[in-house]
């Protein structure tokens, strides 16, 4: 029989809130995290808003001082493993070090945009950038452990080195799916013996010019530049792109019984995983919904469940014409008849899109809705469409009998994560 997986701690650092209490609050109460844009000049963008994490030095100056150099997605990661692991209790649970791991989905660090740009110019002539002069600029000014830790894998070094983790320690960066998939793939090395437990989730931040102006390019991001509270509004027949959000969302995973036996405060069950590839498109959804379709069908089936037992689906729902419509429609594809009555919600319509990270707060979303038996509301749905028929729990949050939680993560490249939550 598969080893039971069980959340025994919860962190999180999201544009709504720097701590899971705050976060919670903030999404039960309908507010949205979206502003102008305020990390860079961001005027002749076309989309000039984003969900930021908010006043992050003021409640952090400590992390801050400790790691001078690190992006803003490796300090979002301590805060909420700190978080995590505090409200676990387990670095006092008497593992073996090397049989606890760390499993993350986070993408680049911190881009020293300005200063990159400037050695550019400084070795052009007549708009040609000269690469050995550009060389020697670079060699001479730039830093080695700020370069570094622009790597992915600095996220899950750094929190394996503050908490003396020392089994597996890994990165995933599957565009928007890679949180869930770490959370995913966490559960399977718990399952399979090698760890008693993992510190998963996500993080990112790329509300930099390079960032945002590939998601221009892709003509993915609201313009919604007037009304950025209001922009983030999926399932909305008005929507019109997504919102780029920043943070992180991290779990600490455990083998039942141990953390039963060290009597941990268990949040939830994590009983199912799905993952699949559209094999289609880089960059868009299969229109018929099959890989999204066959995750949510592998997750019920690893859970061994049916759809009817599902009470909450916290959707991918990013706010795309494209995404949000052809999730509904592997959302019925799946629950057929039990669809209509299966309460779902997004909530990047307060958060915006963490990307990478975005799979890691909505698992923690996920875990507290079980856990308080309440469901986040869509805030800013007005005006429905006929392609997304189903009940989106608009704009006011549902007490519910929660029992079963599906949360979808599906990303660029068409990668596909479903993860099932259940009530232990």
């Amino acid at each position: 029989m598969s080893r039971r997986v069980v959340i025994t701690g919860v962190g999180c650092v999201c544009p709504v809130g720097n701590t899971v209490a705050a976060s919670w609050e903030a999404l039960l109460k309908g507010r949205s995290g979206v502003a102008r844009t305020s990390l860079f000049d961001a005027s002749q963008f076309p989309s000039r808003i984003a969900a930021e994490v908010k006043n992050f030095e003021r409640d952090f100056p400590e992390l801050c001082a400790q790691y001078p150099k690190t992006g803003r997605n490796v300090l979002f990661a301590l805060a909420a493993g700190r978080q995590a692991v505090q409200s676990s209790g387990l670095q006092h649970a008497g593992y073996d070090p090397v049989r606890v791991g760390v499993y993350t989905g986070a993408g680049e660090g911190g881009s020293d945009f300005r200063h990159f740009m400037s050695l550019i110019a400084r070795s052009s002539n007549d708009g040609d950038c000269q690469l050995d002069r550009f060389t020697q600029l670079g060699l001479q000014e730039l830093d080695a452990v700020v370069e570094m830790e622009q790597e992915p894998s600095m996220v899950p070094a750094h929190l394996a080195g503050e908490f003396g983790f020392a089994g597996p320690n890994l990165n995933t960066l599957t565009a928007c799916a890679a949180a869930a998939q770490a959370i995913g793939e966490s559960v399977k090395v718990i399952q399979e013996g090698t760890c008693d437990a993992m510190l998963t989730g996500g993080s990112s931040s790329m509300i930099h010019p390079f960032g945002v102006t590939g998601f221009c390019l892709l003509t993915t991001l609201s313009t919604r530049n007037d009304e950025p509270e209001r922009a983030s509004r999926p399932f909305d027949r008005d929507r019109n792109g997504f919102v780029l959000g920043e943070g992180a969302g991290m779990l600490v995973l455990e083998e039942y019984e141990s953390a039963k036996k060290r009597g941990a405060t268990i949040y939830a069950e994590l009983a199912g995983y799905g993952s699949t590839a559209d094999a289609y498109r880089l960059t868009d959804i299969h229109p018929e919904g099959r890989g999204a379709a066959e995750a949510m069908r592998l997750a019920l089936h690893d859970a061994q469940l049916n759809p009817a037992d599902i009470s909450y689906l916290n959707a991918h729902g990013t706010s795309t014409k494209a995404n949000d419509s052809i999730e509904t429609l592997a959302i019925h594809k799946i629950f057929g008849s039990a669809a209509d009555r299966l309460p779902i919600s997004s909530t990047k319509s307060m958060t915006g899109h963490l990307v990478a990270a975005g799979g890691g707060i909505e698992a923690v979303f996920a875990t507290l809705a079980l856990r308080d038996g309440v469901a986040p509301p869509t805030i800013n749905y007005e005006t429905p469409d006929p392609e997304c028929d189903l009940d989106y729990i608009p704009n006011q949050p549902r007490e519910l009998p929660i029992r079963h939680v599906l949360s979808n993560s599906f990303g660029f490249g068409g990668q596909n994560i479903s993860l099932l939550f259940s009530r232990v």
